[in-house]
């Protein structure tokens, strides 16, 4: 299955590299959680966007949606299907103003030539790239100039660091960035890791290093899976938000939780996970300008504002 603190939401990325490795003797340094990256509460009026009603091509929405916030306005793309119709999941927008109360596109889906699911916009000069599973959990590439019209380029490749494929099977949750013309990627595999590659040309990928940089647990709220939805950059450290399992839930309990790193291989999880349970997960932050809010995506869309305000 499954971005500074600034005006704008803004990444600066560092150059991975082998030497960023730190020695097993090397003493670790707990990493701060800023208060304004952990602590929120929830909007009253909660959920703030959800399924369309019964018949509609949306009437269920999953996995992690996207919103970014651009020229004043909240952008939103999401997942919808039918009952019964798993083989169908489509691209839906909406808009807002607020972050608060959303308007659909009047042509949703507005993607039909394919199966997109749980996707990730990164904006780069003048074009929306769009990473998304596809159908059997593969990551493509859509891009976009209008953020309505997308064209699909294909499932993307991944390379170990030897050069050769990884191995086959469903590889998806597909977090990425672009810093000086090298893109980043975190993804999953079947929710038992997370795994970095980086690109020059974001169709083709290669590891880092072969093992995964973020496992499973060790507490419970990620025990039985893990996928990593969303990296921000707040003074220098990396902060990861992420979704997690309880496991042997009935029903199953999703959670909503943050690491932190200072180099994108070696990650701190934070002792007060989790931020959010009660079954909300795909969790990213949008800074609007003033404040960062924090949204989880499935299985409805919620908000949740700073605390205190």
């Amino acid at each position: 299955m499954s971005f500074a603190r600034s005006a704008v939401f803004h990444l600066t990325l560092i150059p991975l590299l082998a030497a960023t490795s730190v020695s097993a003797e090397a003493p670790r340094v707990k990493l701060p959680f800023p208060s304004e990256l952990i602590h929120f509460q929830p909007y009253e009026g909660n959920p703030v966007f959800q399924a369309g009603k019964e018949g509609d091509w949306d009437e269920n929405i999953r996995e992690r949606g996207w919103i970014l916030f651009e020229d004043g306005v909240y952008h939103m793309w999401y997942t919808g299907y039918r009952n019964g119709d798993d083989e169908l999941r489509f691209l839906g927008y909406a808009h807002s103003t607020d972050g608060m109360n959303w308007e659909r596109h009047p042509n949703n889906p507005i993607h039909r030539e394919g199966w997109v699911e749980d996707m990730i916009v990164v904006k780069v000069d003048d074009i929306y790239h769009m990473f998304a599973e596809g159908e059997g959990d593969l990551v493509h590439l859509l891009t976009s100039t209008d953020r309505i019209h997308w064209t699909d380029h294909g499932v993307i490749t991944v390379l170990k660091t030897n050069g050769e494929k990884i191995g086959p099977g469903p590889f998806g949750t597909p977090t990425v960035f672009h810093e000086d013309g090298t893109w980043y990627l975190l993804y999953e595999r079947d929710d038992i890791a997370i795994w970095l590659a980086t690109a020059t040309d974001p169709m083709v990928w290669k590891h880092v290093q072969d093992e995964p940089v973020i496992d499973r647990g060790p507490h419970a709220y990620d025990l039985d899976m893990i996928a990593l939805d969303q990296v921000v950059k707040y003074d220098g450290i990396y902060y990861a938000y992420f979704h997690g399992l309880y496991p042997g839930g009935r029903p199953r309990e999703w959670c909503s939780a943050i690491a932190a790193s200072r180099d994108l291989i070696h990650w701190e999880k934070f002792s007060g996970n989790p931020l959010i349970r009660d079954n909300k997960s795909s969790p990213i932050v949008v800074h609007n300008g003033e404040e960062y809010w924090l949204y989880t995506m499935h299985p409805a869309v919620h908000l949740f504002k700073p605390a205190g305000k």
